[in-house]
Order: C-alpha cells, then structure tokens, then sequence
C-alpha cells in the first residue's frame, strides 16, 4: 500500500509540475492589434518568428483599422498595439489609456489611380490633386473605416482648404482594409490613397504591371509614421506589459531595425526603420 501511496503521489506531483510548466509557458504570449498594412504587406509574418525565437514571446495578432485598433486597446482585449495615426495615438495617451509610445518605422502615402488619368493629377501637388478630383467628381475610393490611412486621409483634405466628402456620389467609402480598397479603385476605374507598402503588394500581386499607377507623391504631409504603444496597467492590469516592452524594445533594436530595412519586396523597400 505504501509503495502504491508513493507512485501515486509521484505521478501527481509530476503531472502538477507539468500543468505548471505549460501554465507559464501559456504567459509567454502576447496579444496585438495592428494596422491591415503591417498584416498585408507580409511584413508580421516575416519577423515574428524571428521575434519569438529570440524572446521565447508567441505574439498572436489581429490587423483592422487603427481606430478599431486602439479601441480594443480601450477595452483591453489586447496587450500592445501597432499603428499608424501619431494625432490619435498620443490622445490615446493622454487620455490614460497607453503609457509608452515608440516611433518604429514609416514609409508614405501615395494616390494611385488608373493610367488613363481622368482628373489630370499626375504630378501635381496633393493639394491641386485632392482639388481636381473634387472639381472632376472623378470617383475616389476612400477606406472610411477610420483607420490610420482614413484619418489622414480626412486631415489631408482640410489641410489642402477642402471639406472633407462624405455623401457625395463620387467618393466612394469602402469600409475595407487597403488592399480590398484598392481592388474597388480598380474595378471603378477610380482614385484611393494608400500606404506605399500596401501598394508594393499589390503590384507584386500582378507581376509588377498593376492597373493602377502612383500619381501623386512625395509631399512631406504623406508621411506614415508607425509607432508600438503599450497599456497602462492602470486601466488594463490583465494587459502584459513586461512582455509588450520586450516586443516594443526589439522593434526598435539594431536587429529589429535591420530586419525592418532588409524587407523588400521586388527589391523595393516597405519599411524604413526609424526608431530613436
């Protein structure tokens, strides 16, 4: 009976230590909402197994609009988030729901549209471009998701002294991620901003000779800045913020930072690291 005592007591001790032991390795992950470009372009996919082969981290993401993104972030369905809207991010902040915020990587906007060029935009400033779509009524196709690309979008046609449109018939509000955008754009033969990143993709997607063309770039207010917030635990004490800092603090590592360089796709660069 003794011995019969003891080998139970060993098999519950050594199937405890293991419940323990895959408990603890079940901690070691971490949830993330980001942008649909960081998603779409492959870029997660590319290094996140090499972030959890250093840090022993598994992140699991979901990618949706940046609004949406900081919302769950309000709710704290998340751990740390990764987005693109700086104005809305710092208020987020402010607000007490975030308590760091670490600049990453940026790429740019650019407005895309067909060859044929209905609105005449091609080379034309952002602000005399925005204008004769709006002059044209060429049809413009907007994500209208309030995402980072929505936002700035938005904030683009007020700093260019236009109202911002909303139920007029040429402007087209998608409520989809980049890259379903883009194909409406294509289907309607029509105009939508994106981010650079997402329209290497989908140039990508079609060898390189996609039906819609980059029109209007490099105006310095096309900027696309993406930074990593983490949670205050004041409002999310169930938010793991030990393991978002080491997410956070290897984006922006000398090794995280190369990574994000050295992602090109068709030889073109996606990403710049920029993290201070």
């Amino acid at each position: 009976m003794n011995k019969k005592w003891i080998m139970n007591w060993v098999i519950v001790f050594f199937m405890t230590m293991g419940l323990a032991a895959f408990a603890q390795a079940e901690t070691k992950s971490l949830m993330m909402a980001t942008t649909t470009s960081t998603e779409d372009t492959g870029l997660l996919d590319y290094l996140m197994p090499l972030f959890e082969k250093d840090t022993g981290i598994a992140l699991k993401w979901t990618a949706t609009g940046t609004g949406k993104a900081l919302k769950l972030g309000e709710t704290c369905d998340v751990d740390v988030l990764l987005v693109h809207a700086p104005s809305a991010e710092k208020k987020f902040i402010e607000n007490g729901f975030g308590k760091d915020r670490k600049e990453i990587m940026y790429n740019d906007f650019v407005i895309i549209g067909p060859e044929s060029d209905p609105a005449g935009i091609k080379g034309k400033s952002l602000a005399d471009a925005l204008t004769a779509i709006k002059g044209k009524q060429a049809q413009f196709m907007s994500r209208g998701d309030d995402s980072g690309t929505h936002k700035t979008e938005q904030i683009l046609w007020k700093a260019s002294g236009l109202q911002v449109p909303d139920k007029e018939t040429w402007y087209v509000q998608t409520g989809q991620g980049m890259l379903a955008t883009i194909t409406v754009a294509q289907e309607k033969n029509g105009y939508t901003m994106t981010d650079r990143g997402t329209y290497i993709k989908y140039n990508s997607q079609n060898k390189g000779n996609a039906s819609l063309k980059i029109l209007v770039e490099g105006d310095k207010n096309l900027l696309n800045q993406y930074s990593v917030l983490t949670l205050n635990a004041a409002k999310c004490p169930k938010a793991k913020y030990d393991l978002a800092v080491q997410f956070s603090d290897w984006m922006a590592s000398p090794k995280g930072q190369k990574l994000i360089g050295d992602f090109l796709l068709m030889g073109e660069r996606l990403f710049f690291p920029n993290a201070d």
